[in-house]
C-alpha cells in the first residue's frame, strides 16, 4: 500500500505514469471523502481509472462509475470434476456458442425460454416504477438480454484446485447501460458548464443530491446494475443447459456467485455515508464472496474479502490493462496467442490478439498486491474459453 496523498491511497505495485496522475486529479475533486482508493489492477480510463474506488458526498461523476454500468462476473461450482468430463471440448465450446448471441450489437433472434420472458417482466416493472423506457436508449435490449458482448468478455468452464468443474462468465449491461452512461455524462458536463464549474478534466463532471438529473441518472443507474446481474443470470443458465447436455446429466449448483465490479451503491465509510463508485472493484467487506479473474489464457480467483476500511472494503476486479488494445496488436502475433492458449479450447482466431495474457498485468502479481485485501479461496484454470470478437 501506497499513501500518494491524504487523498489517494495506492496498492498498485504497477502503475503507470498517466494513470497515476488520472488518479490524482479524480481525488482533488472537492466532495471526496475520505479518499480514493487504487486497486492492483489500475489502469488509464475515461475521465476516472479503471480499478478505482471513488467514495463522494452529494454528488456522483458518471464517468466515475463507468460506461459499462453493473459489469461484473458470475461462477457456478457444479459436482463434475475433470476426469468425469468428455475428451473432445469443442463440441461444447461451439453448444455454447449457439446458445449465446456473442460480440458488441449482438442479440437474440427472439426471446422463448420461460426464464428469460421472467426477467424481463422483472426489468420492465423496474423501469416502469423509475419512470422512463429503456426503449428510448436501446431499442432491442429485451432481445439482448442473455448476450455476451465482447472485449474482455468471457465464458469458461474451469476447474479449481481440486480439479472441481466451475462455469464462469463475465459481462454486463449492454448496450442499453453503454447508452445510459454516456447520456448522462453527456447531461453532467453541460450542467457544469452552465454553472461555469471548471473540472480539471471534462469527464469528471458531476451531478449533485439537489437537482433532478442526479436522480434520474441514479433511477436508471440502478436498473441498469439489475439488467446487468439478470445477464449473467440469464447467460449461466444457457451455459448449464449446454454443459448438461454435454456430459448427460444434470447439473447441481453447489456454489453460486454473482458480483458487479462497475457500480455505485450507498455506503458507510469514515463515519459518513458516501456514494461509493467502484469503477473496475469489487465489494470486499469481511466474509464476502467475491470473483476476480485474469485474462484468457491465465487463473482466475474466487475469493472473500478481508474488510479493510482503508481500502473501502474494496478488492481488484481482475488483472488490468498494460498494453491498449491497438499497441496489443502491434506487438503480439497469432502464433504468441495459441502458445499462451496451450491446453484450452478456444476460437482461434485474429481478432483475440488484443487479448493475449501478455496484454494485461500478471494476475499473480496483482492478487500479492491483493493480499491485505482478499482471502483466495479457490484458483481456477480454464479449459473451454468462449468470447466475442
Amino acid at each position: 500500500m501506497e499513501k500518494i496523498s491524504a487523498k489517494l491511497i495506492n496498492w498498485a505495485s504497477i502503475l503507470e505514469q498517466g494513470t497515476r496522475v488520472q488518479a490524482v486529479t479524480t481525488a482533488t475533486m472537492p466532495f471526496i471523502h475520505p479518499h480514493v482508493a487504487l486497486m492492483p489492477d489500475a489502469h488509464l480510463g475515461l475521465g476516472a481509472t479503471v480499478g478505482s474506488v471513488i467514495p463522494t458526498l452529494g454528488a456522483i461523476m458518471p464517468a466515475a462509475v463507468g460506461v459499462d454500468i453493473g459489469c461484473g462476473m458470475i461462477a457456478v461450482r457444479t459436482q463434475y470434476t475433470r476426469d468425469q468430463l468428455p475428451a473432445d471440448r469443442r463440441p461444447l465450446r461451439e453448444a455454447i456458442e449457439r446458445a449465446i448471441p456473442l460480440s458488441a450489437g449482438a442479440q437474440n433472434r427472439k426471446v422463448s425460454r420461460e426464464h428469460t420472458s421472467e426477467r424481463l417482466e422483472q426489468l420492465t416493472g423496474e423501469a416502469e416504477r423509475t419512470g422512463f423506457d429503456p426503449a428510448t436508449y436501446a431499442k432491442r435490449w429485451e432481445l439482448q438480454l442473455g448476450t455476451l458482448g465482447s472485449g474482455n468478455h468471457f465464458i469458461e468452464v474451469t476447474v479449481d484446485e481440486l480439479d472441481r468443474v466451475w462455469l464462469f462468465l463475465h459481462s454486463g449491461s449492454r448496450g442499453v447501460g453503454n447508452k445510459i452512461a454516456q447520456k448522462h455524462i453527456r447531461v453532467a458536463r453541460d450542467l457544469c458548464e452552465k454553472r461555469w464549474i471548471e473540472l480539471p478534466d471534462r469527464d469528471l463532471a458531476y451531478l449533485t443530491e439537489d437537482t433532478d438529473e442526479f436522480w434520474e441518472y441514479i433511477g436508471q443507474m440502478r436498473w441498469a446494475q439489475s439488467y446487468a446481474l439478470l445477464n449473467r443470470e440469464e447467460m449461466m443458465d444457457r451455459v448449464v443447459r449446454q454443459f448438461s447436455e454435454w456430459v448427460q446429466g444434470d447439473v447441481e449448483r453447489q456454489d453460486e456467485i454473482n458480483c458487479h465490479h462497475n457500480y455505485t451503491e450507498q455506503e458507510t465509510h469514515f463515519g459518513k455515508q458516501v456514494w461509493l463508485s467502484r469503477k473496475g472493484a469489487i465489494n470486499a467487506e469481511l466474509g464476502r464472496p467475491g470473483l476476480i479473474p485474469g485474462s484468457m489464457g491465465t487463473a482466475s480467483y474466487v475469493v472473500a474479502g478481508k474488510g479493510n476500511p482503508v481500502s473501502l472494503n474494496s478488492a481488484p476486479h481482475g488483472a488490468g490493462r498494460e498494453y491498449s488494445r491497438s499497441r496489443a496488436r502491434r506487438t503480439f502475433t497469432r502464433e504468441q496467442l495459441r502458445e499462451a492458449m496451450a491446453g484450452i479450447e478456444y476460437r482461434d482466431t485474429d481478432a483475440f490478439i488484443d487479448e493475449i495474457p501478455a496484454a494485461y498485468k500478471n494476475i499473480d502479481r496483482v492478487m500479492a498486491d491483493a493480499a491485505d485485501l482478499v482471502e483466495v479461496r479457490h484458483t481456477l484454470r480454464q479449459i473451454v474459453n468462449v468470447k466475442g470478437d
